[in-house]
């Protein structure tokens, strides 16, 4: 049963197995302290006032709150040609519903991949909403025809309105594109996205193509540089994500078609990858039941065969790899099957990592999130199971999540 306790000041967690997820090992018998929202204190036999809420958790095991560093809050439909006709207050009641979903599955901290703005993240900030934390980009900054243009080859107008619901705008030339980042700046983005690459979802351009000139790229990584932001990319094949790096990019999502140079690439640049398996596997098995049109769905052969090969190429190659799952739809359920996915080339505790201090490095919230230690916020889980030997535990929460501990409130109780 899931339900919302009132906010304490202070929380204890007695008796907990303690995950170092950095130093992959436990500390054994150990309490953890959250104090107005941050851990304040991890150790044994902690004493703590008689107002405290002391929950004995008899052995299980804490670790932090999840990162999931590649989501789509807004994307209700896997139709995504529809999202810019509906109204943003309808989107948004949509999105309430995906991201308490979530959280129930342990996720404290999301990156939003484009889509969610200011008024979500501050409705989540509040309380008015519950979900994870939110990190977002707004717009996806596309070329026109290019995997943010999400019209069809019949259809000649273009409504870029900034204010529609929707995953992209169009903008072309270094000017337009200088311009179209300072507008996502100034609405507050965490970070931007560009679109270096053709999509699936995307009904006018191929997998295979490169989108957006290295001066187009060059001037939004200067924009986000000038305001202390980053860029990430949408690209899949070798050649537009080394395009991407050579531009200065800082992130690559998805990279199923990456080569040897994009590893190169990835470690000299300090540059992260973001592989997004589940939505292949959930797109191909269930995508047009959810809205994702016949063309679209004829396109993920192309890219979900190889997605985890280039996984465990990039694996073998030290990159930095960054828990992510770019569902849609109805298919956001599916989000911690990717732990699942992750385990055939990889051991449970760097898949653990990546969803939480490699995650927290790429979101520039070193120490603050993906850690049990003090002055960390509070976003912790109870689980049942040994996380680093056996991905099973994070991959089905249904069956081993106990509880969400979220800046320090008990927010998911199964106990």
């Amino acid at each position: 049963m899931t339900e919302e306790a009132p906010a304490p000041s202070s929380l204890l967690l007695r008796a907990a197995r303690v995950l170092d997820v950095g130093a992959g090992e436990y500390l054994e018998d150990h309490d953890v302290l959250a104090v107005d929202g941050r851990i304040a204190e991890v150790g044994r036999g902690l004493r703590v006032d008689d107002d405290v809420v002391v929950i004995d958790v008899d052995g299980a095991t804490v670790m932090p709150g999840l990162v999931d560093a590649h989501v789509h809050v807004t994307a209700a439909t896997a139709d995504l040609s529809v999202l810019p006709r509906w109204s943003p207050t309808y989107v948004a009641a949509h999105a309430a519903g995906i991201l308490r979903g979530m959280l129930e599955r342990g996720f404290t901290t999301v990156r939003d991949a484009c889509g969610a703005d200011w008024g979500l993240a501050q409705a989540l900030s509040e309380g008015l909403l519950s979900g994870p934390r939110l990190l977002y980009c707004g717009k996806a900054l596309s070329q026109t025809g290019g995997h943010g243009d999400v019209r069809s080859p019949g259809q000649v107008g273009l409504d870029n309105c900034a204010c529609c619901a929707g995953l992209g705008r169009v903008a072309d030339g270094v000017d337009a594109v200088r311009a179209a980042a300072r507008d996502e700046l100034r609405k507050g983005a965490h970070h931007l996205k560009v679109m270096a690459s053709g999509g699936v979802a995307s009904p006018t351009d191929r997998i295979d193509s490169a989108q957006y000139s290295i001066a187009e790229l060059r001037a939004v990584v200067e924009e986000a540089e000038a305001a202390n932001r980053y860029v990430a990319a949408h690209a899949y094949t070798a050649r537009a994500v080394n395009r991407a790096l050579e531009a200065g990019v800082r992130s690559i999502e998805h990279g199923n078609l990456l080569d040897d140079e994009s590893i190169r690439l990835l470690g000299a640049r300090d540059a992260y990858l973001v592989p997004t398996l589940v939505t292949y596997w959930a797109l191909k098995q269930e995508g047009m039941n959810h809205g994702l049109p016949r063309g679209s769905w004829d396109k993920v052969d192309a890219v979900l065969g190889e997605g985890l090969a280039a996984l465990e190429r990039a694996a073998r190659g030290g990159v930095r790899i960054v828990f992510g799952t770019d569902l849609l739809g109805g298919m956001h359920r599916h989000q911690s099957h990717e732990f699942r996915l992750r385990a055939e080339v990889q051991p449970p505790l760097e898949i653990a990592r990546s969803a939480t201090i490699v995650a927290a490095d790429l979101l520039g919230m070193t120490g603050q999130i993906g850690v049990v230690a003090p002055d960390a916020h509070a976003d912790l889980l109870v689980v049942d199971g040994d996380p680093l030997e056996d991905a099973e535990v994070l991959a089905d929460p249904a069956a081993y999540l106990r509880a969400v501990v979220q800046a320090g409130r008990l927010v998911v109780d199964r106990r």
